[in-house]
Order: C-alpha cells, then structure tokens, then sequence
C-alpha cells in the first residue's frame, strides 16, 4: 500500500519564532541535517509539509490519491531508528504517542478523523525534539553524533591532506571536494563531518563535534568548539561555540558565538560578540514573541538570530537576545533583548521594498536569486508582523 510522508506542523511552530516565521518547523537544522532530510534519509523517500498558508508555496504538500495512506509526522520530532519503525509499522487509523503527545498518525488521503483511544499506540523509547528556540543548540550535540553516523556509516572519507594535525581520524569525515588544510582536528571529543566542496583554510582549531555543509568555508585562524553545525554555503572565522547556522549565513571575522542559532542569509559584523552567560550567571531569560513574555532558558543562551538579518562592526550582542526576521542591526551600543521583525536600528522600522531589496543583494553575494515565492513568503510574513502590532 503506497504510503505518503507529510510533516506537519502544530501550535508549537508559534514557539519556535522568529526560525518558523519563514520556514516549517521541519525545515529547521539540528545536527548536520535538518528534520526533514533527517526524516527522508531514514524513511529512503522524500517528505512534504503542511504548514501555515504564506509558508506552503515554498514547501509545498504533496497531493496523491484517495487509496494513498497518509503518514502524519510531528514535524519537531526527530527521528531515529526506533521510532521510524515504529511509524512505518502504523496501520491506517492508527496514532502513535509519547507521553500523551502525538507524534504520528496514518490516515486516507482526505480525511483527518477522530480516532478512538483503542486506536492509540504509546512509544516506549525515548523522543528528542525541539519546542523552544534555544533547543535547537542545545539537541545539536546528540543530533549531530546520530546524523554523522547516518550519513557515513559503510562509506569511506576522501583523504585528509598530510598537512593536517588530528585526533581520532576514524571520526574525521570528508566528503568529495572538501579541502582541508595546515589545521588541527580533534576528534576525541566527537565526529567531525566536512560537506562536500567546503574549505577549512589555514591555521583552523576545530574540537568536535562539528559540522560544515557543502560549499562552506572556515576562515584562516578560526576557532571551533563542539557542538557547533555551520549549515551550506555559510562562512565561520573567530571562536564559535555551541552554535547552529542553519545555511548561507556569515561570520566571517573575529568575535565570539556561543549557544546561539542564526538563520539563513544572515551577517554578523566584524567583531561582533555575543554574550552566552550573564555576569551573576544567573537564569537567561529569553522572549518568546507568540506569548509575550520572557522565560527562563537555562544558565547559558546567546543570540537567536531569525532569517535575513543582520548587525553591523563591532555589534556588542546581550545575553539570550532574540532578532527578528529582516533586522538591520546597528549602533554604538546593546540593541534590545528583542529586536521585531523588519527594524532598522533600535527604533525604526525597515520598509518593505528596502528590506526585499537588500535580501536579494546578499542572497546574490552567493550567487542565489531572490525568487518570486521568496518576496511573497516575506511580504506575507511582514503583513502578518503588521497586524498583529496593530491589534496590540
């Protein structure tokens, strides 16, 4: 019986902002993968989503039959061996839990029903997933151990130069095109996964577990601690720590990141800092834009960064400060502990056309275009952002 994978979002998406404001929850990266390639390469298929309208155009639901079984999948659930059996063994009608969470359900094509309590199944094993913003980096050292082992296990690296110093080379991954070069790799401390055509340039410190997409670039000098995934086509120089760049993101310089995640077509500024504990190390209260309010994240959070945004030199960043989607950074001193969506500086706003403009000069500094479902998914999201300030 043919069967169908979608991952869907819930209410959860709302906690997840500023990340899911234009992506689905399963878009996001955590580990080397983000969940839904997770959920492909352990399903051997490809996945679709069901998410908010401005969101479904750039990752579109795949339509199919009426004699197709639809597989539902929690969207911020990420998978692994047992679970994913434990979905594909699901019959139609049936739903899988944890601790009174959905976490699947396989319906007919059309038709989402209510089922009854006979029907539920409870998964005994254990389930990881993110539900805040600051899991992300926090599930990326466990998350990038099992997608390392994913992706490499009975495949063989390309070769690593001789100029090199490492530990460990059994966890030292490359894939075609890689180069790395006159740095020193410690694997000790967990796998260390280089995509494919990424570049690790002279002089480089990196402590697993780490993670470089393809076409990604260390700059000379640059200082890695474990767990830090520096996503496709992103740029890392200075001292990373702990952190996740979801793709196309730049830090290029010196500066300290650590505990943080940055969106896609992001900047940090040369010499950008950002702070990950506070002075009395005392609990990190973190804004969550759906509900209004701050709320603890533990002793150590830094910077969530959401999508095209960015932050001019010398940008001193407060601990657990959260920036919108299309920010414009700037100033001689700490910007708010939450900058909204589309501002410019720390009290002006940046206007549409001027915000879609200026995605699209950087997204070209990488050679990408800024598409036709791109302006429509961020005019969306700044229509909504509007309204919502309106109504408060």
């Amino acid at each position: 019986m043919e069967r169908n994978y979608i991952l869907i979002d819930t209410p959860v998406r709302e906690l997840l902002y500023p990340f899911t404001h234009t992506r689905p929850i399963a878009a996001c990266r955590v580990g080397i993968l983000t969940i839904q390639e997770k959920w492909e390469h352990w399903l051997g298929t490809g996945v679709s989503h069901f998410t908010v309208p401005h969101l479904q155009e750039k990752y579109p639901f795949r339509e199919v039959n009426s004699h197709t079984v639809n597989i539902l999948i929690n969207g911020n659930i990420l998978p692994d061996a047992g679970l994913v059996a434990a979905v594909v063994a699901l019959e139609p009608d049936q739903e899988l839990y944890y601790n009174h969470q959905l976490l699947a359900k396989a319906v007919f094509a059309q038709e989402v029903p209510l089922l009854k309590p006979g029907d539920r199944k409870n998964y005994p094993g254990e389930v990881l997933g993110i539900y805040k913003p600051w899991d992300i980096f926090a599930l990326n050292d466990k998350a990038l151990r099992a997608d390392f082992k994913l992706l490499t296990e009975g495949r063989t690296s390309a070769p690593l130069s001789s100029t090199n110093q490492f530990i460990n080379a059994a966890d030292i991954f490359l894939e075609p095109g890689a180069t790395v070069e006159f740095s020193v790799l410690n694997a000790a401390t967990g796998p260390i996964y280089i995509g494919r055509n990424a570049q690790v340039m002279e002089g480089s410190l990196i402590r697993g577990p780490f993670a470089m997409g393809e076409g990604a670039v260390l700059k000379m000098g640059t200082r890695i601690y474990g767990a830090t995934t520096l996503g496709p086509y992103c740029t890392g120089g200075g001292e990373i720590k702990n952190s996740v760049m979801f793709g196309y993101s730049n830090k290029g310089h010196d500066g300290y990141l650590g505990d943080a995640v940055i969106g896609e077509w992001c900047n940090l500024g040369a010499n950008t800092s950002c702070s990950n504990l506070k002075n009395n190390v005392s609990t990190v209260k973190v804004w969550l834009e759906s509900r209004g309010e701050a709320v603890s994240a533990g002793f150590k959070c830094g910077v969530l960064m959401g999508d095209y945004s960015r932050c001019g030199i010398n940008t001193m960043i407060n601990t657990g400060t959260v920036i919108g989607v299309s920010c414009n950074v700037l100033g001689g001193h700490f910007p708010p502990k939450f900058v909204p969506s589309f501002s410019w500086g720390t009290d002006g706003a940046y206007r549409l056309l001027e915000a879609l403009r200026d995605a699209g000069n950087w997204m070209g500094l990488k050679g990408v275009e800024l598409s036709e479902a791109d302006r429509r998914m961020l005019t969306s999201v700044y229509e909504l952002i509007n309204q919502q300030d309106l109504k408060t």
